[in-house]
């Protein structure tokens, strides 16, 4: 990919280096949300998903940007009121958004996946900004109509919830940047984590992935460490499960495809013991920091409103987590999201399903057809990762069949 390393040990990305990159964004997100504040509120109208703003910022500075010691770049923000219109239907305020990203240093996180892409979170946790490739960052200009059409039926979704995209032109080179929700809270230890596609054909973490500090497994993975599924209560579950197909429905009908669900589990019960905590009080410092102030970033607030009255699993604080448990009934916290959607089912793609199919059995394979994706991916996640806990008995056969824990079938 892009990414490199300069003599300094410095990360680059298309030869501009972290920190420089890091400035830019920070000072063309300061300028561009100032200059939008001054513009009226009103509805978002179809030429605004395609306007594109740009302004220099040389190094001496301007009568319109300050002066500052990285060299010269110019900065664009593609379609500006249409993602004012997107933060305000998240509840994330102008001021909000400027002082979680412009007003502390932005952390570079190290564990960058497969895509080469440099990912930076904002120092409170609630901002990931992602580096995309052209052909992505295109392919969300075209989804903008569908995607504000979407977010007005139903606010409520694991889709990634875009907050901006930019670009930083530097050096001759464009960079282009998202701003999206962050999935997994830096205050929150999580124990597992996997990327999980409904696919089995070589979905497996390769050795190079578990000898990380954090690693990403897989389905193959999922299914072997967790072979009876994670419980959630139904009203929960039902609403996880609704959640999904709405949102499969939606990238299909974008003709999008192989995208994950990625869910990071925090095991409760395993932290305590971690902490050494024996009145089964929680620890303080795994706990938030601070109430997460966008509306719907969390995984709990992501999924249709039904399961939101609480229900058979109670936790003191859920720090934006779903509350779940294991076979073995230990307490976990659940962290998901869909990831990866801007891969669109291109010809590559279509050239890659077919060469796969010839090969080996068309079905296993991750690269499919947006509707057959769709279902396997909904059927893997409802049947197989996610169950409901099972009723508990009533109390008279309760003293014969002792405690109602999820038992392996």
């Amino acid at each position: 990919g892009h990414r490199g390393v300069d003599s300094t040990g410095e990360t680059t990305y298309k030869k501009t280096t972290s920190s420089a990159l890091k400035g830019a964004i920070q000072l063309g997100i300061t300028h561009t949300v100032g200059s939008l504040s001054t513009k009226p509120e009103r509805d978002v109208l179809m030429q605004d998903f395609y306007v594109v703003e740009s302004i220099f910022f040389p190094s001496e500075g301007s009568n319109l940007t300050p002066a500052h010691h990285y060299n010269d770049f110019r900065f664009k923000t593609y379609a500006p009121v249409a993602f004012r219109y997107f933060r305000e239907l998240f509840g994330i305020r102008p001021d909000d958004y400027l002082y979680s990203l412009c007003s502390e240093p932005l952390i570079e996180l190290s564990n960058s996946g497969a895509s080469g892409s440099l990912f930076y979170v904002s120092s409170d946790d609630e901002f990931i900004i992602k580096t995309v490739q052209h052909k992505e960052a295109e392919f969300l200009q075209k989804l903008l109509p569908g995607y504000y059409m979407n977010l007005n039926q139903n606010p409520r979704t694991l889709l990634p919830k875009f907050y901006g995209l930019y670009c930083v032109q530097a050096g001759g080179k464009n960079i282009r940047i998202v701003v999206m929700n962050n999935l997994l809270p830096r205050s929150v230890k999580m124990h597992l984590k996997y990327d999980l596609k409904g696919s089995t054909y070589k979905r497996r973490a390769s050795q190079k992935e578990r000898d990380k500090v954090f690693p990403t497994y897989k389905d193959l993975d999922f299914m072997q460490d967790v072979p009876d599924g994670l419980f959630l209560d139904s009203d929960m579950y039902n609403a996880l499960c609704k959640t999904l197909q709405r949102d499969c429905l939606v990238l299909q009908s974008f003709k999008i495809m192989d995208y994950s669900l990625l869910v990071a589990i925090h095991n409760m019960d395993l932290a305590q013991r971690e902490q050494g905590a024996p009145d089964g009080s929680a620890p303080a410092d795994t706990r938030r920091p601070a109430a997460q102030k966008a509306l719907y970033s969390t995984a709990m607030e992501s999924i249709q409103g039904e399961a939101r009255r609480g229900g058979t699993i109670e936790t003191d604080d859920q720090m934006g987590g779903i509350p779940a448990r294991n076979a073995r009934g230990e307490r976990l916290l659940l962290y998901i999201g869909i990831i990866d959607v801007l891969q669109s089912y291109r010809f590559v793609k279509k050239l890659e399903h077919s060469w796969k199919a010839l090969v080996h059995d068309g079905d296993t394979v991750s690269v499919h057809r947006p509707s057959f994706y769709a279902e396997r991916f909904q059927r893997f996640m409802c049947n197989t990762v996610f169950k409901k806990i099972p009723l508990k008995p009533s109390p008279s056969k309760k003293s014969r069949s002792g405690p109602a824990i999820p038992r392996r079938s």
